[in-house]
């Protein structure tokens, strides 16, 4: 059985990822964490959750150790100045970045097998002077990606999107025909790559009100959707839509298909979150690397309290194995 390695970024260092390590090292896992953190920052907030930590340096790709409870795999990234709990300071923005920058490159060296994020504060990225619009544009541009998809899965329902944190009045001239192919085109390559489906059968969303009524509600449907959704299914896709996104989340059409593409970040996510608030997971697509992240943010209140909910992390790292083991098992296979 291979063993699965993933670098995980605790992301803002004054927010909750140090506790969600902290408190997924008292568990032990049948995969190696390697923690990409400053070790002060982990052993400051055991001591402030009364939890035992002892960290031990990863010594590389000839590092085979799994930790039992209480022990965690690091990377030693050093903090600019010590983080206070709940307060993010801007001295450490470039910390933040750099554990990225290091999991991804070990991730795309081939010595770590995932990159798993805990969430980072953009805000605090920006005041520090450093243009920062997310993970994942990061993560796109440091790989030299041309493109990406964000999809949030929970169990039972993986949503991807077109068009992601846009204004609502500018989403309906985003979607366009080059646009939506690159998404669809991406969305099937890591479904079977990444997710192992060699068929992958997807529900698409129309943009207006009942999917554009026939053109009466908007005429997306008709001039872009419908023509490019058309010469997918004419090279042998399993593609169904546009249909109307108030009937499209339905277990009918649901059981049906492995994936959904809604036109925009409301049309979607609502859904996904009601079924699966804190136990669903944001994946990035077309990456050449796997990524998953957790669905929340850094909850600075949270932070140190020890009532922060690991269950999205725990999510993130199922995923990341689900997909890590689809492409071992590709590679063997080829």
């Amino acid at each position: 059985m291979v063993l699965l390695r993933f670098a995980l970024t605790p992301g803002e260092p004054a927010g909750i990822g140090p506790d969600l390590c902290v408190q997924l090292a008292q568990t032990s896992w049948p995969h190696q964490l390697v923690i990409f953190a400053d070790p002060e920052l982990l052993r400051a907030r055991a001591k402030i959750l009364k939890l035992p930590l002892v960290l031990s340096e990863w010594q590389g790709e000839q590092d085979h150790r799994l930790m039992p409870p209480g022990e965690l795999l690091v990377y030693p990234v050093p903090m600019s100045v010590p983080a206070q709990v709940g307060t993010p300071d801007v001295r450490n923005a470039q910390y933040v970045l750099e554990t990225l920058t290091l999991a991804t490159q070990h991730c795309q060296q081939g010595k770590l097998d995932a990159l798993i994020t805990a969430p980072v504060h953009k805000g605090i990225i920006n005041d520090a002077g450093i243009p920062f619009t997310g993970h994942t544009e990061f993560l796109e541009t440091l790989t030299g990606t041309p493109k990406v998809v964000m999809m949030l899965a929970t169990e039972g329902l993986k949503v991807a999107l077109a068009t992601t944190h846009l204004p609502l009045r500018a989403v309906a001239d985003a979607i366009t025909r080059p646009l939506l192919e690159e998404i669809i085109t991406i969305l099937l390559q890591d479904l079977r790559r990444k997710f192992g489906i060699p068929q992958p059968r997807l529900l698409v969303a129309g943009l207006n009100p009942h999917a554009g009524e026939g053109g009466h509600l908007g005429n997306e449907e008709l001039t872009t959707i419908i023509p490019v959704l058309d010469a997918f299914r004419q090279r042998g896709e399993q593609i169904q839509g546009p249909l109307p996104a108030d009937t499209l989340f339905n277990e009918k059409y649901l059981s049906q298909a492995d994936a959904v593409l809604a036109m925009y970040h409301d049309q979607g996510l609502p859904v996904l979150k009601y079924k699966g608030f804190g136990q669903a997971v944001n994946i990035t697509l077309g990456l050449p690397i796997i990524r998953t992240s957790v669905d929340h943010g850094t909850a600075f209140d949270l932070a140190g309290s020890g009532r922060a909910d690991t269950g999205s992390l725990i999510t993130a790292i199922n995923y990341a194995a689900q997909m890590a083991s689809a492409r071992h098992s590709a590679s063997e296979t080829a």
